[in-house]
């Protein structure tokens, strides 16, 4: 009767068996039974300290990639882990490839994205205060600083009922968060003072020109905001109603913060704010995207400002997508 198992793993009962105290077992009757060749067990035999080599370069090359997996105690995919590795002193480049390899022989799970089970806060409350839709997707088109995108999210609901609420600006180009504020009410001042935050940091690199593109949300069809964009000078820009395509990478921010920050219902709001802080800085300064060519946004940022790439590999060709044709682009 043969028995159902890989060739190596034949190979090694076979060996064990023949080597165990007291064997009276024949060698040609182990072979086949397990149904392999007695050469092809001597060639198992011959390549036993390459087969260790192998073992402890994989052994060797998973701590890199266990190292980077916990950078700053934030879980990454295959991406974010190749692009923090190239990172590391020396440098060690791999591919996707043996990254997933590595991870699947060695056990180590990704995180999965789970879909954000929240819905937008509110309809619109006067469709006379609903901006057009200038943007239109056209998110990198403009450059640094041009385009700003902003949005409000549910961050945990704690033990008292209260939830957390946070709101982000973000540069579409650079994908840098510029600006963010957490409140424990959803009154609109915390989303005042996120455009304000943003205009005293950086409002000499921002023209006066820009678009501030957000959803449908009732914060920014109120009267102050507008009137706070008019005196800023900045253009108000929203997306479809219901559609959340019009403002993706900010839904995409969220969804990457929401999987890689631990929060818990025992949070204090100083808690959270503490959580949001860190994960902020690292997002800047240590979460390098393969849509800004391996690069942090941060570094991304003084890339374009000085043309010098900070990575010692090459400069990766950046992705090309396919554009939607009109009728595509006009459904909602």
């Amino acid at each position: 009767m043969l028995i159902s198992a890989k060739p190596d793993i034949k190979f090694k009962i076979i060996h064990e068996m023949l080597t165990a105290d007291g064997n009276l077992l024949n060698i040609a009757w182990l072979c086949e039974i397990a149904g392999v060749t007695r050469q092809g067990y001597y060639y198992w035999l011959k390549q036993s300290a390459i087969r260790a080599a192998r073992e402890a370069a994989d052994k060797a090359d998973f701590e890199l990639i266990l190292w980077a997996f916990r950078f700053r105690g934030y879980a990454k995919g295959v991406l974010g882990i190749r692009m923090r590795l190239i990172r590391h002193n020396p440098s060690a480049v791999m591919n996707h490839k043996k990254i997933r390899r590595l991870m699947r022989k060695f056990g180590l799970e990704c995180p999965i994205r789970k879909a954000n089970p929240y819905r937008r806060m509110a309809k619109a409350t006067k469709e006379a205060n609903t901006a057009q839709n200038i943007l239109n997707r056209q998110f990198r088109a403009l450059g640094a600083r041009k385009v700003l995108l902003t949005d409000i999210t549910y961050l945990v609901k704690k033990s008292n009922g209260k939830w957390t609420y946070l709101s982000v600006i973000m540069d579409a180009f650079t994908k840098q968060i510029l600006g963010f504020t957490l409140s424990e009410t959803l009154k609109e001042d915390f989303v005042l003072e996120c455009v304000n935050v943003v205009i005293e940091t950086f409002g000499s690199e921002i023209p006066k020109d820009a678009l501030l593109h957000s959803d449908q949300g009732f914060h920014y069809k109120t009267d102050k905001f507008r009137e706070l964009l008019t005196n800023c000078e900045l253009r108000r820009s929203m997306s479809r109603k219901a559609n959340c395509w019009d403002n993706a990478p900010q839904e995409s921010l969220f969804g990457h913060m929401k999987d890689e920050i631990t929060l818990c219902d025992n949070d204090t709001h100083e808690d959270v704010v503490a959580k949001i802080t860190d994960w902020v800085d690292y997002y800047n300064n240590d979460r390098p995207q393969d849509g800004l060519l391996m690069l942090t946004p941060n570094e991304y940022c003084e890339y374009i400002k000085t043309g010098i790439y900070p990575l010692p590999i090459a400069i990766p060709t950046p992705k090309t997508y396919k554009k939607k044709s009109v009728s595509q682009t006009n459904q909602s």
